[in-house]
């Protein structure tokens, strides 16, 4: 129900860092897509935008959190504006403690909620973990 005070409708609006151009054209995915007061992430695994995944699990989590801390960066966001993450991990229990430990270096209170999801295989080979995750934009009352 509403009080009659007519609502300020925006059409979603993408955010693309320059170096995901292609990755648009060739997927047709928003890296991220602001949707009223949120922010919607593409899932981003630890493969680089240019390349193959690192073969160390380690480098590859690095390389997820990091391509996810540009795609906030491109709308001026950082960790502070992240209220949900959802992680995939092939092999989860062999590497949950580096994850959260990679983890604990960009999150910020208050901590986002957060799934930890084991999944089987990604689209592409080597691929261990892949991260989705949902922001807020800054300045919004709660």
């Amino acid at each position: 129900m509403t009080s009659g005070i007519p609502l300020k409708k925006t059409e979603p609006r993408a955010i693309v860092p320059d170096d995901m151009r292609d990755l648009v054209r060739d997927w047709r995915m928003s890296p991220a897509l602001v949707s009223g007061d949120h922010v919607f992430l593409t899932g981003f695994n630890g493969c680089p935008v240019d390349g193959p995944p690192p073969a160390d699990p380690v480098a590859q989590m690095r390389v997820a959190f990091d391509t996810v801390t540009d795609v906030l960066a491109a709308d001026g966001l950082d960790w502070s504006s992240v209220v949900d993450m959802t992680s995939f991990h092939v092999g989860l229990r062999d590497h949950l403690e580096d994850f959260k430990a990679i983890r604990a270096e960009y999150v910020r209170q208050p901590y986002p909620a957060w799934t930890a999801i084991e999944v089987a295989g990604f689209a592409a080979d080597g691929v261990i973990v892949e991260l989705k995750i949902v922001a807020r934009l800054p300045g919004r009352a709660t």
